[in-house]
C-alpha cells in the first residue's frame, strides 16, 4: 500500500498593487503576481464594489500568476483604493485621479 501525501504550498503575493496616479481620461494598471497559479476566487475591486471585465474595466490573467487591472478613460470619481483578492490573499492600492487645471 503506498500513501502519495503532499501538501499544497499555500500560494503568496510576490508583487503587489503599488500606489498610481493618472490624468483624467488615462489608463490606470494595476498588477499582482502570485506565486503560483490554481487560486481560486480571484476578484478585483474599487472601494468595495466588484469589478468585472467589459469594455472599461479589462481584467487579465497570465499563466495563473500574474493578475492585471486596467481601468480605461479613468475620471475624477474613480479616484480610490483598488483591492486585489485571490482567496485569503489580498493587496490594496490607491489610484489618484488627476483633473487637468486649465489655469497656468
Amino acid at each position: 500500500l503506498l500513501l502519495l501525501c503532499y501538501t499544497e504550498e499555500a500560494a503568496v503575493i510576490v508583487s503587489g498593487l503599488k500606489n498610481t496616479d493618472v490624468f483624467v481620461g488615462e489608463s490606470a494598471t494595476f498588477t499582482c503576481e502570485l506565486s503560483h497559479p490554481g487560486v481560486k476566487n480571484v476578484q478585483w475591486w474599487l472601494d468595495g464594489s466588484p469589478l468585472h471585465n467589459n469594455f472599461v474595466t479589462e481584467i487579465s490573467e497570465q499563466d495563473g500568476m500574474i493578475h492585471t487591472l486596467t481601468l480605461n478613460d479613468v475620471a475624477c470619481h474613480d479616484s480610490g483604493t483598488v483591492t486585489f483578492r485571490a482567496g485569503p490573499l489580498i493587496s490594496s492600492a490607491k489610484l489618484l485621479v488627476k483633473g487637468i487645471s486649465l489655469l497656468e
